[in-house]
C-alpha cells in the first residue's frame, strides 16, 4: 500500500489543552475523521478504518466512543423497509 505525507500546521497550544502529544493528537484526528465521514455516509465502514489506522472491529469500538451508529441507514429508508415488511404484497 502506497502512502501520502500530509503536513498540517497547528499551534503548539493545542497539545497541551487537549493533554496529548502530537502522535496522539494525530492518531485521534484520523479516526475522529473517518467516524465523521462514515456518518456522513462518505466512506464504507471498510475505508473509513482503512483512514482511521484500525481493523474493523476497533472501527467499531470508535463508532461506540463517537456514540455513532454502525449502521447507515436513514429514518426514512428504515420507515420504508418496515412498511415493507408489513405489507409485502403492496
Amino acid at each position: 500500500m502506497s502512502t501520502v505525507t500530509v503536513k498540517v500546521e497547528l499551534p503548539q497550544q493545542v497539545f497541551s489543552a487537549l493533554r496529548e502529544d502530537p502522535e496522539s493528537f494525530v492518531r485521534e484526528m484520523r479516526i475522529a475523521a473517518a467516524v465523521k465521514w462514515y456518518e456522513m455516509g462518505k466512506v464504507s465502514q471498510s475505508k473509513a478504518a482503512e483512514i482511521a489506522g484500525l481493523s474493523r472491529a476497533e472501527f467499531l469500538e470508535a463508532l461506540a466512543r463517537f456514540r455513532v451508529s454502525p449502521f447507515q441507514y436513514s429514518t426514512d429508508e428504515i420507515l420504508e423497509e418496515s412498511r415493507e415488511a408489513q405489507n409485502p404484497d403492496a
